[in-house]
């Protein structure tokens, strides 16, 4: 059987330096263990792709560094997530402030829907209180909308409804989003999985320019996905219970071409998943 992906991204940024650090990350939804001692380093200016079956954990975990997991129901975590050498789980840490820090778009486009276009993406500035200047407002929309490829498309049209753009264009807007309040990190749950195959191909080229300014961690079904636009990969699976844990981690093109565990191999290759 031929690898379901024979390319890789092979190259890793120059310098190394960790941006954020999950260190025995478990996550629960009441009684019930979703995630097991998850251990990641994710590099500055870096993708990091975490791939692996439905139901593994992947998007648990990427709830869990920026503490949006805590916010459902009977939800809880342990362990500890550094940004800048602090636990984001700290007592004396404001979540609102690392939701700031550590920003997230969705899998399907979810712009504010009673609110336009430039309303949706100056809503983060505002609310967390950086500047309620109109200028400064301003200013911040449009270097937002110009890091992710919109600004040209709609910036004759700012008071529209955010609901007047097309799903790829609404998704392009959340991210514009989250850019607006100044994120050190950029997590991606899924982002293409609503699109079509044009606007998927814009994310993927805006997720490669982002890496110049921001850590970037994506979760994605797609094995091509992440062999096109990570820096590094991490393999979750769940056991026979259904708790997701990282079988390997290493640079994407070591994962796909020379993975060291034969579950990553035979999820590569198409075995199953």
């Amino acid at each position: 059987m031929q690898p379901a992906v024979v390319a890789a991204k092979d190259t890793v940024p120059d310098l190394v330096e960790i941006a954020l650090s999950a260190q025995a990350v478990s996550a629960w939804y009441g009684s019930k263990l979703a995630i097991r001692d998850i251990n990641l380093d994710f590099i500055r200016n870096s993708i990091t792709a975490l791939m692996g079956p439905s139901g593994c954990g992947k998007t648990t975990f990427l709830r869990c560094l920026n503490r949006i997991h805590e916010s459902a129901l009977d939800a809880r975590t342990a362990g500890k997530v550094l940004l800048a050498g602090t636990n984001i789980y700290d007592a004396d840490v404001n979540p609102v402030v690392t939701r700031r820090r550590i920003g997230m778009v969705f899998q399907r486009p979810n712009p504010f829907p009673t609110m336009s276009i430039l309303e949706n993406v100056t809503s983060g500035p505002r609310y967390t209180g950086m500047t309620n200047e109109p200028r400064e407002l301003a200013d911040l929309a449009e270097e937002a909308l110009r890091r992710a490829a919109l600004f040209d498309e709609v910036k004759d049209k700012l008071r529209d409804p955010a609901l007047s753009l097309s799903g790829g264009q609404q998704q392009r807007l959340c991210i514009a989003r989250a850019l607006a309040v100044k994120p050190e990190v950029l997590l991606m749950d899924e982002p293409t999985s609503a699109l079509d195959p044009l606007s998927t191909l814009k994310i993927e080229e805006l997720m490669e320019h982002l890496a110049a300014d921001f850590t970037v961690v994506i979760v994605t079904h797609n094995l091509q996905q992440a062999a096109r636009v990570s820096h590094f990969t991490a393999f979750m699976l769940g056991d026979a219970d259904r708790v997701g844990s990282v079988v390997e981690f290493a640079p994407t093109g070591e994962i796909f071409t020379h993975p060291k565990d034969s579950r990553t191999e035979d999820y590569i290759t198409g075995r199953f998943g």
